[in-house]
């Protein structure tokens, strides 16, 4: 005897209530950030009871993994049939971009959880790391049939040039968050792809050869991203305690995000009263900027900037700046995922610093290549606003894919492998 389920049934009933509560989590975390909704919001907002909501989702961790899920599931699926229709050696990636463009709450949704995934302990860090597996493999084959056709130059390497290329796209879609006006993701993808068309390190015979030139290009540029960081000497037992205080304060960041990482929690892993604490740093804010400048002048003390004869040399040492970062500092690296990612909404306490940030490392940057072009070490048919750009962003993006799979992502190499792309010798 066969039997069907009535409408109306109780798992009808439950899959639309899960299904009512991805939907109020999508909008309200595209509205309001990750970390500034709570569940209690998103129950209110589907309709549902707090206790009724835990019974379809443990955490919101999980609830933000099964909306960006969604997302992602649908993207690749897209992708896979894109790919599929395309014409032979055709490149896709910008009309993929530009469809993530115009999903509502993609761009914001993907930066959300690519920084809140990134610790290991996450829910949904193995299906990310997993993502960036599938999404390697399917950008891959594009690039294979692309050389095979001709479309990309015979001398470059497919592999280094998929997991660059991914890279950049994720660096382009957060800094697109913070420089709305002056990142186009799709534009950039588009230019990008068009450079591949060229050998390794082409440089048009015609180009003047600067090298003769009798004057220098300008003086090198200052890179000043942050405010300057707390040198007020006070007691020694007061600069240690701030110390501890922005060590233990950098490491839970990294771990659970700013929102959920409270002043009490600090306090307790330094091991002193709340009021101790504010004795230090007299709001939460205060401190996260502190962290954000510590940070920052760190990794800027890597990169062995000081002393670089020409704009050239300083851009090409950037990678043993970065290799330095990921061995003996990897909790810049790890803090950086996190509170970029976290800070995308307007709301946020870190937003404007990491929308200055990007802004001023764009333009110093674009400064550098500008002056690399005058000295001739940056070929003329580049653009020193579009390389800097892509530069900050696949620098970016290298980070996070590093954070999912630190065995097989070395970000020195391949910022090198760029660099000898974008400034060949002469």
């Amino acid at each position: 005897m066969t039997t069907t389920t009535p409408t109306g049934s109780r798992h009808e009933r439950a899959t639309a209530t899960r299904q009512r509560i991805l939907s109020a989590a999508h909008d309200l975390f595209v509205e309001r950030g990750y970390r500034s909704t709570s569940l209690r919001d998103i129950a209110a907002a589907a309709s549902v009871s707090h206790p009724g909501l835990l019974g379809h989702f443990a955490s919101k961790d999980e609830l933000l993994a099964d909306v960006v899920a969604a997302l992602e599931a649908d993207n690749e699926t897209v992708f896979s049939a894109v790919a599929a229709a395309s014409e032979p050696g055709e490149l896709i990636f910008a009309g993929i971009a530009e469809r993530n463009a115009r999903t509502e709450g993609y761009l914001e949704l993907f930066a959300a959880l690519t920084g809140e995934a990134s610790a290991p302990g996450h829910p949904a860090h193995e299906r990310m790391r997993e993502r960036y597996c599938r999404l390697r493999a399917l950008s891959n084959d594009v690039l294979e049939d692309a050389k095979y056709h001709g479309v990309i130059a015979a001398d470059r390497d497919v592999d280094g040039e998929t997991v660059r290329h991914m890279a950049g796209w994720d660096g382009l879609q957060l800094l697109s968050q913070y420089l709305p006006d002056q990142v186009d993701v799709v534009e950039m993808l588009e230019e990008r792809e068009n450079l591949w068309a060229s050998p390794l390190g082409w440089r048009d015979p015609d180009d003047e050869d600067a090298s003769d030139a009798t004057a220098p290009a300008g003086p090198l540029p200052d890179l000043r991203t942050t405010a300057v960081p707390d040198t007020d000497p006070g007691y020694a037992v007061g600069r240690r305690r701030r110390a501890q205080i922005l060590a233990d304060a950098t490491r839970l960041f990294s771990r659970d995000g700013y929102g959920d990482t409270s002043l009490q929690d600090i306090a307790t892993a330094v091991g002193v009263s709340k009021s101790t604490l504010l004795h230090h740093y007299a709001s939460k804010e205060l401190l996260l900027r502190a962290v954000l400048t510590e940070r920052d002048s760190a990794v800027n003390g890597n990169q062995g900037y000081r002393g670089a004869a020409s704009a050239g040399e300083m851009l090409r040492s950037i990678p043993d700046g970065a290799a330095l970062s990921a061995r003996d500092e990897p909790g810049l690296i790890e803090v950086y995922a996190v509170l970029s990612c976290e800070a995308v909404p307007a709301a946020h306490p870190g937003h404007d610093y990491f929308a200055t940030r990007f802004a001023n490392a764009r333009e110093y940057f674009t400064e550098l290549f500008r002056l690399a072009q005058a000295d001739g070490d940056l070929p003329a048919h580049r653009d020193p606003t579009h390389e800097a750009t892509w530069l900050i962003a696949m620098w970016d993006g290298l980070q996070y894919q590093w954070l999912y799979d630190r065995s097989r992502v070395d970000i020195a190499a391949h910022l090198r492998a760029h660099l000898e792309d974008v400034l060949p010798p002469r």
